[in-house]
């Protein structure tokens, strides 16, 4: 069975009945071996043996509880197929993440940690260096993050390449709806066999990247992609957001808008590890200029993000390929630079503590908002907060109490 059609087994997981007393892990020598349920009914125990890489640590065996036969089939054929690189199960693999199904959940990171496995298995066979170069991109609206990404996508495709895109679209708080419009902008890249462009809607979250953005980065190394594109919607805190999971941050900024200086938060020019100047041809390359010089009198007044790269400030023009072949020089002298002095080894590992703890917090949050004595007590709690009876304060007290008290 093609990968078209395991999303569409896997929508009926959830609702299977778990009849089988759960799995036992252990491990022996320099294996695991994992005792799976015989098939006929017979009630018997088979053990399997499998490499250290290859197989899930008992802790998440734990956490996933047990699996069912067809869903062991299914993910198996979904994780083959991601790591040779099929675009349609590295579609259906993001998919299943970003589901919040509690069940799908529990296989989205069984499927996970198998990737994770091989990948840090290649990494050792490439002398322990990552994989994929991960970038992040954002800047105003109207600063051409999409004409960018395709121009400098389709040369790096020319050059051997395979550049995956994850474009975080904006979604509605209200209806939950997303314009989902990267895609269709990046007509060229998107047929390209050697190119992945995945958007993936906001549904609301804070600051614009969906929390299983870091993981959909995680399948995409999987899948062979070794550039990795994170394009976020450019709206106050999805810049902060993006940093925390790629290895480059790239500020994009239009020459046209005025002082571009007092249009930008001091915060996030200090992330920029390269500030790209667009549109930098015709009538605007004068402004261009003008904006490239400004831009780099201001990284000099702030303080450095990093030790060993000094951020730096370029001109390119997306529709003619101006300035391109030289901004990819420059994102390879800084991953070059980066992983001599191991600072790039060292990012990426704050970057999985941080995004570990932001996993928990939005978890405790919706156990909270989810138990029974909060629930009873919000809408009056509320109710009183609106109305000037009952400071903000106190009422998150109250609630914080009546969680504790059911623990």
């Amino acid at each position: 069975m093609g990968c078209s059609g395991l999303l569409s087994r896997l929508r009926h997981l959830g609702s299977l009945s778990q009849t089988r007393p759960p799995r036992r892990w252990c491990v022996s020598g320099a294996a695991h071996v994992t005792l799976w349920p015989g098939g006929g009914g017979s009630g018997a125990w088979v053990s399997a043996e499998r490499p250290r890489w290859y197989c899930v640590e008992a802790a998440l065996g734990q956490q996933a509880g047990e699996l069912e036969a067809r869903e062991r089939r299914q993910l198996a054929q979904l994780y083959e197929g991601l790591i040779q690189g099929h675009r349609a199960c590295l579609a259906q693999s993001i998919t299943l993440v970003e589901s919040r199904h509690p069940r799908k959940k529990e296989l989205a990171q069984v499927l996970l940690q198998q990737v994770l496995a091989y990948r840090k298995r290649q990494e050792e066979l490439n002398g322990g260096k990552p994989l994929a170069f991960r970038v992040g991109l954002s800047g105003p609206p109207g600063a051409g993050k999409s004409s960018f990404i395709e121009v400098v996508g389709k040369m790096l495709t020319g050059r051997g390449h395979k550049v995956s895109v994850l474009a975080v679209d904006p979604s509605s708080c209200t209806t939950g709806g997303s314009l989902m419009g990267d895609k269709t902008r990046m007509t060229e890249l998107s047929r390209d066999m050697r190119a992945f462009i995945r958007p993936s809607p906001t549904s609301g979250t804070l600051g614009g990247v969906t929390r299983t953005t870091n993981e959909a980065i995680v399948l995409c190394e999987g899948a062979g992609y070794d550039i990795v594109l994170v394009e976020t919607v450019g709206v106050g805190q999805s810049e902060f957001a993006v940093a925390d999971m790629v290895d480059m941050f790239v500020l994009l900024i239009p020459p046209a808008g005025g002082d571009e200086l007092q249009g930008i938060k001091r915060g996030i020019i200090e992330m920029a590890d390269l500030v790209v100047v667009t549109k930098a041809d015709g009538d605007l390359l004068v402004p261009a200029r003008k904006i490239q010089a400004e831009y780099t009198s201001a990284l000099k007044l702030l303080r450095k993000k990093s030790k060993t790269w000094q951020p730096k400030v370029v001109q390119v023009s997306s529709r003619t390929g101006q300035g391109v072949p030289e901004l990819w020089a420059m994102l390879t002298e800084f991953q070059e630079a980066m992983l001599r002095s191991g600072e790039l080894v060292s990012r990426r590992q704050g970057q999985q503590k941080v995004w570990m703890w932001n996993v928990i917090q939005e978890s405790v949050l919706r156990l909270f908002q989810e138990h029974p004595a909060v629930r009873e007590q919000i809408p009056e709690l509320e109710r009183r907060v609106t109305s000037g009876a009952l400071s903000s304060g106190l009422a998150a007290d109250m609630l914080l109490k009546a969680f504790s008290a059911g623990h």
